[in-house]
C-alpha cells in the first residue's frame, strides 16, 4: 500500500513528473516494500529458506565461509555492474550453498530485481508433465518462466539423471539465457572436471569411487555456457554440514 503520508505521491502510489513539458507518472518510491513483498511471495522460494539472508548465515568463525559470504554479498550489492552476471555455487552437501544464493537471490529482490527459485529435479519434473494434455497450466508455464525470470535460481543443478531430453533441455535453457543476458544463480554438488581427482572421490566409497562430474550429469554445452555467464565460487569443503551446526546452534 502507498504511504499516506508521503509528501511526493499524497498517497496515491504515482509521482508526477514533467520533462519538456510532458507530464508522465511512475511508481512512488514509497510503494516498493509492497512491491519487493509481492515478489518475494511469487519466487518460489521454499518455507524452510523464507528467511535465508547472509546475517543469519552460520560461518561460525570459518574463515574459508566468511570469505565465500563476502563474495555472495559482494555480488549481490553489486549487481548488475559485475565481471559475470551469474553465480554457481560448488560444493559438497551440508556446505550452506542454498542458503547462501537464497541470501543473494532475496538481496535481488530487495534491489527491485524480479527472482524465481526452482529446485532442478523438480523444474524438470514440470517441464516433462507439461507434455501431457491433461497437465495443470503450472507446469505447462514452466519452462517459459524458466527462460524469462529475471533472475533465476536453480537449486541442486545437475540432481536428475542424465538422458537426451535432459541435456537438450537444460542446455536449451542455460544457452538461452546466457544469449539474453538473464543471469542463473544455481548450486550443485557436482565436481567440476577442473576439480582435482582427490576431490572428486565418493568418502562413502572408502576413497575408491569417483563421483560422476558437472558435465557427466548436464552436458558439456550446458556446463561451457554456465561457466561462461557465472563467477564460480567453490565451498570449503572441510565444514561441519550446515543444517547440523544450524540446528545446533539454534
Amino acid at each position: 500500500m502507498p504511504d499516506s503520508g508521503c509528501a511526493i505521491c499524497r498517497g496515491s502510489g504515482w509521482e508526477i513528473q514533467e520533462r519538456s513539458g510532458i507530464s508522465g507518472a511512475r511508481r512512488c518510491a514509497c510503494t516498493a516494500g509492497d512491491i519487493q513483498r509481492q515478489t518475494l511471495q511469487h519466487s518460489g522460494l521454499p518455507a524452510l529458506y523464507q528467511n535465508a539472508s547472509l546475517d543469519n548465515f552460520e560461518a561460525q568463525g570459518n574463515a574459508a565461509l566468511q570469505t565465500v559470504m563476502l563474495l555472495v554479498r559482494g555480488y549481490a550489492r553489486e549487481f548488475p555492474n559485475v565481471e559475470k552476471p551469474g553465480l554457481l555455487l560448488i560444493g559438497e552437501p551440508g556446505t550452506g550453498k542454498t542458503h547462501l544464493a537464497v541470501s543473494a537471490l532475496r538481496l535481488l529482490i530487495n534491489r527491485g530485481y524480479g527472482g524465481l527459485f526452482f529446485d532442478y529435479q523438480n523444474l524438470l519434473q514440470k517441464i516433462r508433465s507439461s507434455y501431457d494434455p491433461a497437465s495443470g497450466s503450472g507446469d505447462r508455464e514452466a519452462y517459459a518462466t524458466a527462460l524469462d525470470a529475471e533472475v533465476l535460481l536453480l537449486d541442486d543443478l545437475g540432481a536428475h539423471r542424465i538422458t537426451d531430453w535432459v541435456e537438450d533441455t537444460v542446455t536449451s535453457l542455460i544457452t538461452y539465457r546466457c544469449n539474453n543476458k538473464k543471469p542463473i544463480i544455481a548450486t550443485t554438488n557436482l565436481p567440476d572436471q577442473d576439480m582435482q581427482t582427490t576431490d572428486r572421490r565418493d568418502r562413502s566409497a572408502g576413497g575408491t569411487e569417483y563421483k560422476r562430474s558437472l558435465i557427466d550429469q548436464i552436458g558439456m554445452r550446458a556446463r561451457s555456457r554456465l561457466f561462461e555467464m557465472c563467477r564460480v565460487i567453490r565451498m570449503p569443503s572441510q565444514v561441519e554440514d550446515y543444517r547440523l551446526r544450524k540446528a545446533r546452534i539454534n
